[in-house]
């Protein structure tokens, strides 16, 4: 789902069809991993940001950037989000990772957001 760059944190402006702020903080932050745009990445998640997915869970911020900066199995992927649900501090996002060169649907996810002083603070992921 690449699209605008990610906005900053407490930047109202480009919500699409009045989508909460939850929300739209939640599409920037597939934008900024579909676009490899790690500094964008890391303004958007809580310093003390915290994932958890089924193989590993990455305890901070700093490990999570770099994780998808160095290490990720297959960067070159997108992601098409088919629903979001947001209230003011949680969303839930559903979609699949497609591979970008053939567009073929790698696998699908779930993600549950819990949003902090308009950053990402966690992070669940589920997939198959």
């Amino acid at each position: 789902m690449t699209g605008d760059s990610a906005r900053e944190p407490n930047d109202p402006s480009g919500n699409p069809d009045g989508e909460s702020d939850a929300a739209s903080l939640v599409r920037d932050y597939y934008d900024a991993l579909d676009d490899h745009d790690y500094e964008a990445l890391e303004a958007l998640l809580a310093p003390d940001f915290v994932q958890r997915r089924p193989d590993r869970t990455f305890e901070d911020r700093t490990s999570f950037v770099r994780f998808m900066r160095e290490e990720r199995p297959n960067p070159d992927t997108s992601h098409e989000l088919l629903a979001v649900v947001a209230d003011d501090d949680t969303v839930a996002a559903r979609g699949r990772v497609r591979d970008t060169g053939s567009e073929t649907a790698l696998f699908e996810f779930a993600d549950f957001f819990a949003i902090e002083d308009d950053r990402i603070g966690r992070l669940e992921t589920y997939s198959r």
